[in-house]
């Protein structure tokens, strides 16, 4: 027989082969999927069928407040056991007019995702001839049309791929690395010192402390202000992230919050202003490190000085910043979600498409739905900031007032309460007289720094619609809002450090806050994590009342403490970082 011939059988078995696996694993699907339907039709079915029809999603109430989907129950579904297999959850994602749901069904672990797709196309999972998946009725949806647009189905298993397993193993020991405290040397007393970082008796004392660890001391109601900050942060995502897909009453959740002037402390834009208020702290305090410095060693302007400050700097903040993003990964890959995984499984496609945005810390000039794990854009913005305050304390040296008139005040969108930081910085530490003379000029001040935050968040409760047009309003409020915010904290600080501060100063100086200011940078960092895992997780929706709300900020609060505590156990927290 001829060599070609030879191949050309060889070839044909093989196709024939792969053509009876394939047909045998159809087979296998339908023969489950028929056993499970004929059974859920007997007058007594098997337990297994009724715990897979039991987990169905089925149309709840509500549907006008947007209770549209129907998750079902998922661990129900896979602790049945047929006889030949188990159930299976997979969700359908259905357009019915303007109204897009998803609803969870429960069929035979023995069926791919293609399969599962083609039944519900077919209207194969019936009950006494009625779908399993009804469409919403027209009295509630103009259109009584189910257009299906997405199959998903959930594996009972997790299945780590090559990164998953590199970035856990990796990473993991940056904890250690990240303490700040040792270093490689193998002296016994070196050796000693190293033993001595794992204390938990020394290293709680330095994240514990009560005294502030700001370069050259003072500003001790900054403190007070990144910790409110920080929970203004915490409560706003605690309100938000359920928001995307996982409330029973979205619509109720609108109404409210567009009627009432409160949710717009916790929801709307203001929140966000907390941002603007790192960037002003951010500013001031690496000018004030860096204008000591200054002090002590006029001549220490270099580029390679200017290096091993950025050096410094990325070694301080990367460490637990790629920590958190590979811990991300890591529980996005090996936890088993629930229904409402799906608005954030774009953060482990990001994240292994684009972690060198993180790693070189430019993740902000990417798109923002590119951003792995997007709440850390803001580690980004602050380290391109910080690079500009060498340049900017240098030319401060070395020009007029007229540059920094004609400079520092353009309305850049973030920059500029960064550059408002600056100034006030350079100003606290460069002081020879104080500014505030009399009580009336404090008076005045703190009337305007207070009227001015209360516009900023009154009238964003005013403009929270976005126009379809070109509004002037729209247009000066986004331009003004952050710099009018930033200068408006920077009076709270200024009066507080020229003795005019009374009761503010002694509320935002108390000694509570000094050391949870220490482990705010690793709050900000993690707590979306556990907002995200508790969304992820959830069986059902989540029903908007404020006292559910206030629980769920209280609990990732707590939780967030505890674990920013031990991460930073073994943090040196004597130079400046980004801390929010």
């Amino acid at each position: 027989m001829a060599l070609r011939q030879v191949v050309m059988l060889l070839l044909v078995g093989i196709c024939a082969a792969l053509g009876m696996g394939t047909a045998s694993v159809v087979q296998t699907c339908k023969k489950d999927t028929d056993t499970f339907l004929w059974e859920i039709n007997q007058d007594k079915p098997k337990q297994y069928a009724v715990d897979m029809y039991d987990a169905f999603g089925k149309m709840g109430s509500n549907i006008e407040g947007g209770n549209a989907n129907q998750p079902g129950l998922l661990q129900q579904c896979r602790s049945a056991h047929g006889p030949s297999f188990s159930g299976q959850y997979c969700q359908v994602f259905l357009r019915q007019g303007k109204v897009e749901y998803f609803v969870g069904i429960c069929v035979p672990d023995s069926c791919a995702e293609e399969e599962v797709q083609q039944m519900v196309l077919q209207n194969k999972l019936q009950m006494d001839r009625m779908s399993l998946i009804p469409p919403l009725p027209s009295i509630l949806v103009n259109d009584s049309t189910q257009e299906m647009f997405m199959t998903h189905c959930l594996s009972n298993t997790v299945y780590p791929d090559a990164s998953d397993i590199t970035c856990l193993s990796v990473f993991f020991p940056n904890l250690l690395v990240d303490s700040g405290a040792t270093s490689t040397c193998w002296s016994q007393s070196c050796w000693n010192g190293f033993l001595q970082a794992f204390s938990l008796q020394n290293t709680s004392r330095n994240v514990l402390s009560m005294s502030s660890h700001i370069p050259g001391g003072g500003f001790s109601s900054v403190n007070g202000i990144r910790v409110l900050s920080l929970l203004w942060i915490i409560c706003g995502h605690s309100a938000q992230f359920p928001v995307i897909n996982n409330l029973d009453n979205y619509k109720n959740w609108k109404a409210t919050v567009e009627n009432s002037p409160f949710y717009v402390l916790s929801i709307s834009g203001p929140v966000f202003l907390a941002v603007d208020t790192f960037l002003l702290l951010g500013g001031m305090l690496s000018s004030r490190s860096l204008l000591i410095l200054l002090l002590i060693n006029s001549e220490i302007f270099s580029v390679w000085w200017f290096v091993l400050m950025m050096l410094f700097y990325t070694c301080r903040i990367q460490p637990l910043h790629l920590f958190i993003m590979c811990l991300t990964i890591g529980l996005i890959s090996l936890v088993q979600w629930g229904p409402y995984w799906f608005p954030f499984i774009n953060t482990l496609m990001d994240c292994k498409t684009y972690w060198w945005a993180n790693l070189f810390l430019i993740s902000n000039l990417l798109p923002v739905h590119e951003i792995c794990i997007p709440w850390t854009w803001y580690l980004s913005l602050d380290f391109q900031c910080y690079a500009t305050t060498p340049v900017l304390v240098f030319f401060y040296r070395l020009t007029s007032e007229k540059y920094v008139l004609y400079y520092y005040v353009k309305p850049y969108t973030r920059y500029s309460p960064f550059l408002i930081g600056i100034l006030i910085g350079i100003y606290l530490t460069t002081r020879k007289d104080q500014l505030l003379k009399s009580k009336w000029q404090a008076a005045l001040g703190w009337f305007g720094a207070l009227a001015v935050m209360a516009v900023v968040v009154g009238v964003a409760y005013i403009l929270k619609d976005t126009p379809a047009y070109v509004s002037v309003p729209h247009s000066l409020y986004q331009g003004l809002h952050r710099p009018l915010w930033a200068l408006s904290v920077a009076w709270i600080i200024l009066a507080c450090e020229e003795g005019y501060g009374g009761f503010i100063k002694e509320f935002l100086s108390m000694n509570v806050w000094v050391p949870l200011s220490n482990i705010s940078f690793a709050c900000y960092l993690i707590h979306p994590v556990f907002i995200i895992l508790y969304i992820g997780l959830q069986d059902t929706p989540i029903h908007f009342t404020n006292i559910n709300f206030m629980y769920l900020f209280l609990g990732h609060l707590v939780l967030t403490l505890v674990v920013s505590y031990v991460l930073n156990i073994e943090r040196v927290l004597n130079a400046p970082e980004p801390r929010p």
